[in-house]
C-alpha cells in the first residue's frame, strides 16, 4: 500500500547560501592579499626603529651618564643596548641590573608603529624588577 504524502517537490539550490559563500570567499581573498611584506629593511642600524616625534625640544646633557637602553621594533624584536635579545634574556638582564644598581636609569625606545601594549609590557618588566627611573625616548621636535 502506497501512502500519498503530497506532490513531489523538485530540489532547488538556495541562492541565499550560495551568495553567502561567494561573499565569504571574496572577503577572504581581499583580506589575504592586502598584507604587505617589508622587503627593504636597513641592515645593522643601531636600532631598527623609527621613534615617534616629540613636540618639546630637549637637550642630551640632561640625560643620566649611564643609561640602559631597551627597545622594541615593529616586528616584535627586543633589544638590550642595541643587541637583539629574547624576552627571557631581557627579563634576566633587568633582574641582574636591578640587583646591582636599582637606581640606574632605563630608557625605553620603541618604534612609533609598535603597539602600545608592547611598550606597556617593557614598562611593566622594569617596574616588576624594581627599576623606577624609566623614561621613554622620542625624537626631538623641531
Amino acid at each position: 500500500m502506497r501512502i500519498d504524502i503530497g506532490d513531489d517537490e523538485q530540489p532547488e539550490i538556495s541562492l541565499i547560501a550560495l551568495i553567502d559563500c561567494i561573499f565569504f570567499l571574496l572577503m577572504f581573498f581581499m583580506v589575504a592579499t592586502s598584507f604587505k611584506h617589508q622587503a627593504d629593511v636597513q641592515p645593522h642600524k643601531a636600532l631598527a626603529i623609527t621613534l615617534p616625534d616629540s613636540a618639546v625640544s630637549f637637550e642630551r646633557s640632561t640625560a643620566a651618564p649611564h643609561t640602559l637602553l631597551i627597545g622594541a621594533d615593529v616586528k616584535g624584536g627586543l633589544y638590550w643596548d642595541n643587541d637583539p635579545v629574547s624576552q627571557e634574556t631581557l627579563r634576566e638582564r633587568l633582574h641582574a641590573q636591578a640587583r646591582r644598581d636599582p637606581e640606574v636609569s632605563v630608557r625605553v625606545a620603541a618604534d612609533g608603529r609598535v603597539p602600545y601594549q608592547a611598550v606597556i609590557h617593557l614598562l611593566d618588566l622594569c617596574q616588576f624588577e624594581g627599576l623606577t627611573h624609566v623614561s621613554l625616548q622620542a625624537r626631538a621636535g623641531g
